[in-house]
């Protein structure tokens, strides 16, 4: 799908170095700051994901630059998990996004929209209704006119050790 000059298109496994540093820039403009030594594990790791997860449980929509097909300038990831059946949602399969970046001088092009269009229509084609994702106050606005919310039942909570409750 062209967005301007720029085209958008399912991610291949050979991606995976790009698809992994623009999830690093993510992380990184977030806040997360740790030492090289951790990175480079992630990355390793990330990479690895990519190539054996993805036409399974994966797919990565990319953004290439312009005459520079092997450089990426924006990715989205969506992942589809199965939880046990509620009375609301009893077929339990449920989307996930996450990495979605885009690189600050293509910003502001409509990537990001692309990028999360291709994935609901992925999710769709997969039979997921019930798509989340974690927003950061960049992409708020969005993620909201693209359909998501908080949600209207109960307050979703996590425990994890790398991320303790304020006040802890």
């Amino acid at each position: 799908m062209p967005v301007g000059a720029l085209e958008v298109r399912p991610a291949r496994p050979d991606d995976a170095p790009e698809i992994a540093r623009l999830a690093e820039l993510m992380y990184r403009s977030l806040g997360l700051d740790l030492d090289e030594e951790t990175w480079g594990r992630w990355r390793v790791s990330a990479q690895e994901a990519v190539r054996t997860r993805l036409g399974a449980d994966l797919t990565v929509v990319v953004a290439e630059e312009p005459g520079a097909p092997e450089r990426l300038v924006a990715c989205g990831a969506g992942v589809v998990s199965e939880r046990l059946p509620s009375p609301a949602h009893a077929r339990a399969r449920v989307g996930y996004v996450q990495w979605m970046s885009t690189e600050p001088a293509f910003r502001r092009r409509g990537l990001a929209r692309a990028v999360v269009r291709a994935l609901l229509g992925w999710f769709e084609a997969q039979g997921v209704d019930n798509v989340e994702l974690h927003a950061s106050p960049d992409g708020d606005r969005l993620y909201r006119s693209e359909g998501f919310w908080e949600g209207s039942t109960a307050l979703a909570m996590r425990r994890r050790p790398w991320d303790p409750a304020p006040g802890t």
